[in-house]
């Protein structure tokens, strides 16, 4: 099977996020490459979390459903489902039914992680899902995974 590689053109693998893509900025999520996307896939479900609190990874953003395309585009709308991106789902993490950007205590250096799951079909969950269901419902289904880092501040 092939390796599924997640880059994104608005900041390398453990680089700087840019503000445009914080809270500090425009709050928009960013752009992110697939590459290496397997033939039988039928979904795709992304997460962001922060790695950097003492306490498991905090979520900031959950989405599911997305088309299988090699491109995820910049500035999701906010929503339970996006119909843009053929009625994709947002669930509830740190921003209710949209990505919230990086904006850490402090000012202090956190490190960030987007992770694309590609699965094996489509998810039937509620919109009011949290981090745990979805990783719970993809269980069993998840053809491939990586993820990309990146800190802010």
């Amino acid at each position: 099977m092939n390796t599924l590689t997640v880059s994104s053109p608005a900041f390398s693998k453990k680089g700087f996020i840019p503000v445009t893509y914080t809270a500090d900025g425009e709050n928009l999520s960013p752009p992110l490459e697939l590459s290496g996307l397997c033939d039988n896939a039928k979904s795709i479900a992304v997460t962001m979390d922060d790695l950097s609190l003492p306490m498991p990874a905090y979520n900031h953003w959950l989405i599911w459903n997305l088309p299988v395309q090699p491109s995820i585009p910049k500035g999701i709308p906010h929503g339970e489902s996006v119909p843009s991106l053929g009625g994709a789902m947002q669930g509830i993490g740190h921003g209710k039914h949209r990505y919230a950007g990086p904006k850490p205590l402090f000012r202090a250096s956190h490190q960030y992680e987007f992770t694309v799951y590609v699965l094996d079909c489509v998810l039937s969950l509620p919109s009011t899902t949290k981090r745990r269901q979805l990783l719970a419902a993809m269980r069993g289904h998840i053809l491939q995974k990586n993820g990309l880092c990146g800190h802010y501040y």
